[in-house]
């Protein structure tokens, strides 16, 4: 056994699994082009300032921070959105609005591991740059949505609130921001009375009015929201705006389940609509989003409207296994081709690249096995077909076929083998 092991909340992945994450990367890639979201890569190491600007206490402290030999302080990313809000404010800031920008790669912070939560993470990003409209944050959602249907992942639900709502009764209580933050840290963990002993007495009687509200529709849920607001028209204003949204959401069959209105997702940089996607029995999210105009101002950019969404791509693998979804396409054949002997080694490894160039997934067999040894080791790798190349059979132009499925054997011609194995 190895004396080296993966540090603690990293992780190697196998063969299967890395299938099953690229089949989720290959979904994440489609849905981009589908909604012409361009692909940016962006260094996995920033400046600590950078990364700490407005990231909130809860991501804040479980960077991976450390100073570099030019002794600067850098992290490695948390996540893609400070990245793509330092480039609208560098590179992309003469680029026509909107600007669809989609980025995917390994994040990290130092949690506890446990189910679907590691040190090291994988994230599809989208961010649209430019655009103040409900449509914008509309279409956010509407592309997870897309996403997530596309992955065939089913009975996954939206949970919906706005950060405006919380920030307005805040504002005109005029409560510090430092106090907001932790207030709006303190209400999304559900951690009502720490929040409470930091805010005035009127704003406890209208959060414990908004935590109260229940109604089905969603529709009557907003109206019932905004009667608890009838003094703060800042909170009102937003309520108005996620009550637009949600008008585009419903008319796409997007499967809304709850409007929170003291949800905040735990980021400082959140300035509207906030969101999260879940299935049910299952207590983790699976991604989730929301608008930040001011956050690209903040980096040196002009003032620029924002919306954006991360997935948790292990935690959407860990989702389909969960429902038992088996989504990766196993309808290639895979083949190995033997040689016989010595002898026919540089015709079986010719033929062997004649059928890769054909589309057909093949193994050479390198370890100098006899027949029945290389049968053995085709039928654990559940192969399709093994080629026997003898040298009897290429004196007629042909090769032996072993169909692994049915146990059958053939002498089969070499211009009719991709047809034999393609079926």
């Amino acid at each position: 056994m190895s004396k080296y092991k993966s540090v603690r909340g990293m992780r190697d992945l196998l063969f299967n699994e890395t299938q099953q994450l690229n089949f989720i990367i290959e979904k994440a890639r489609e849905t981009a082009k589908n909604y012409n979201y361009g692909e940016v890569i962006t260094p996995l190491i920033e400046s600590n300032e950078l990364l700490s600007a407005k990231s909130g206490d809860e991501i804040r402290n479980r960077m991976f921070t450390f100073k570099d030999l030019g002794n600067r302080n850098v992290s490695l990313r948390p996540e893609f959105t400070a990245s793509i809000a330092r480039l609208a404010s560098s590179l992309l800031k003469r680029n026509q609005k909107p600007i669809r920008v989609f980025s995917v790669g390994s994040v990290y912070r130092y949690d506890e591991p446990q189910r679907g939560r590691y040190r090291e993470f994988w994230q599809s990003n989208y961010e649209l740059i430019g655009s103040k409209k409900p449509e914008a944050d509309a279409e956010l959602i509407l592309l997870t949505n897309n996403f997530l249907k596309n992955t065939g992942l089913k009975n996954y639900f939206f949970k919906i609130g706005h950060i405006g709502i919380l920030r307005g009764i805040l504002n005109q209580e005029n409560t510090d921001e430092k106090i907001q933050a932790k207030v709006l840290q303190l209400m999304d963990k559900k951690e009502y009375n720490e929040a409470f002993k930091l805010v005035s007495k009127t704003s406890i009687s209208v959060f414990k009015n908004l935590i109260g509200i229940e109604e089905n529709n969603i529709f009557d849920r907003i109206e019932k929201i905004k009667n608890q607001l009838y003094e703060y028209k800042e909170a009102k204003n937003a309520v108005q705006n996620l009550y637009e949204i949600l008008k585009f959401l419903t008319c796409c069959d997007c499967p809304i389940r709850t409007i929170d209105p003291v949800f905040s997702r735990g980021l400082e940089y959140y300035t509207g609509v906030i969101f999260e996607v879940q299935i049910p029995k299952f207590d983790i999210s699976l991604g989730g989003g929301g608008r930040y105009d001011r956050l690209i101002e903040l980096f040196g950019g002009t003032s620029n409207p924002a919306v954006g969404v991360a997935h948790g791509l292990d935690r959407i693998k860990l989702a389909l296994q969960f429902q038992d979804i088996k989504n990766i396409d196993q309808n290639f054949k895979k083949v190995l081709v033997v040689p016989v002997t010595k002898d026919q080694e540089i015709k079986a490894l010719e033929l062997s690249e004649k059928l890769r160039n054909k589309g057909i997934f093949v193994e050479f067999e390198v370890m100098g096995r006899r027949i029945g040894k290389a049968l053995q080791y085709a039928s654990k790798k559940n192969m399709n077909y093994v080629i026997i190349v003898g040298e009897s059979e290429l004196k007629t132009g042909m090769v032996v076929l072993k169909d692994l499925a049915n146990h059958e054997q053939k002498s089969v011609k070499i211009e009719d083998l991709i047809k034999k194995i393609k079926g």
